[in-house]
């Protein structure tokens, strides 16, 4: 069967559907590193309670879900494109209301609708790896409230091991269709230094990247990039 490229199939509908069948509970810790398994905390994200909270990417939402039940933030806005990782969230969470609010929207959409209105923004191998950042990275400095904080955690390398990119350019990376065709879609794996100049243009300052190493003895294993950035002021939402 020939591979297939496709952007109106939702790519994600098989992702995490096997753990949902099983693992319906509120994940009682929060990682950012690849393996979710070590590596610093919700500390990373400041304090939590009474602010408002965006997850890009959210997936079956675990991450919020966490964020809503332990941090007693306002609320937290899991969002995500996909139909079929949107419907996950909500049979898994959808109780966890008005606290987690769970959204299928695209990210840069939802977030361009959304000026000055979250104090915290964050993508753990999420949005921020599946949307281009000249796109994404400027949205989210206008959705943020001065004084705002994104941080996300992205690959440092490619999984096969190769470096990541030297400028802002995507791989194509494989998928699957609904169906179970082959596709492809677009990920955006940066070394340090592009991220720092996106951020920078972008309008964010007091960037921070800090490597965490991959944990040994795992398949697939990789480091991860976190990032930290923050935006003094909604003046500087457009790029440069």
């Amino acid at each position: 069967m020939g591979r297939v490229t496709t952007s109106t199939a939702d790519l994600w509908h098989h992702y995490g559907r096997a753990r949902a069948t099983s693992d319906r509970a509120v994940p009682a810790t929060f990682h950012w590193n690849w393996g979710q398994n070590g590596g610093p905390g919700t500390e990373v994200l400041g304090a939590l309670t009474g602010r408002c909270v965006g997850d890009l990417g959210a997936g079956a939402a675990r991450h919020a879900a966490h964020l809503a039940v332990h941090h007693q933030p306002a609320q937290v806005v899991a969002v995500d494109a996909s139909p079929a990782q949107h419907a996950m969230a909500a049979d898994l969470y959808a109780h966890l209301a008005p606290r987690l609010r769970i959204v299928q929207f695209g990210a840069v959409s939802h977030l361009q609708a959304m000026t000055s209105t979250y104090d915290v923004l964050y993508s753990v191998f999420g949005a921020v790896d599946f949307t281009d950042p000249r796109e994404l990275l400027p949205a989210a400095a206008a959705a943020l409230k001065p004084g705002g904080r994104l941080v996300f955690a992205t690959l440092a390398h490619y999984l096969n091991g190769a470096p990541a990119q030297p400028d802002a350019v995507a791989a194509d990376i494989l998928a699957k269709t609904p169906d179970g065709q082959a596709a492809t879609m677009r990920r955006w794996v940066l070394q340090e230094h592009v991220w720092t100049k996106l951020l920078d243009e972008a309008g964010f300052t007091n960037i921070t990247v800090d490597v965490l190493p991959a944990a040994t003895g795992e398949p697939r294993t990789a480091d991860t990039l976190l990032v930290s950035a923050y935006h003094p002021s909604n003046d500087r939402a457009q790029p440069r």
